[in-house]
């Protein structure tokens, strides 16, 4: 049974920085990725940015080029989200994701297809 643990969230100042950790669990995929996603109530979702655990492409959403870096240990199954210069835009429920496929693939293609969920970390940027 796929299971997705997440930390890290919290609240910061504008400006500031945090690190998410997503711990994945009970699974063998060989090609799978791990995507973090944010929703906002009356937003909808985001993906924020996702990275492939089998040849480490990642892409970042336009909102967060420059400020978020993903990366992976595939030996512990984890993925961060080291996010810096937070703004309070965004602020949001922050998930963790897998998507697992038979073959190679790029995570960013099958945003709306992930299929396992963490249960969600709070992100709040304010002063």
């Amino acid at each position: 049974q796929v299971q997705l643990v997440e930390s890290g969230g919290g609240l910061v100042q504008p400006g500031g920085s945090l690190r998410l950790s997503c711990a994945a669990s009970g699974f063998y995929y060989t090609y799978y990725a791990i995507g973090y996603f944010r929703e906002v109530p009356g937003k909808g979702r985001e993906g924020v940015s996702c990275i492939n655990a089998h040849d480490g492409y990642t892409y970042y959403a336009d909102s967060a080029k420059g400020r978020f870096t993903i990366s992976r240990d595939n030996a512990k199954k984890t993925v961060d989200l080291q996010m810096s210069g937070l703004e309070p835009e965004d602020t949001a429920v922050y998930y963790c994701a897998l998507l697992a496929r038979r073959g190679a693939f790029q995570c960013d293609r099958y945003l709306d297809d992930y299929e396992y969920w963490g249960q969600g970390t709070q992100v709040t940027v304010s002063s």
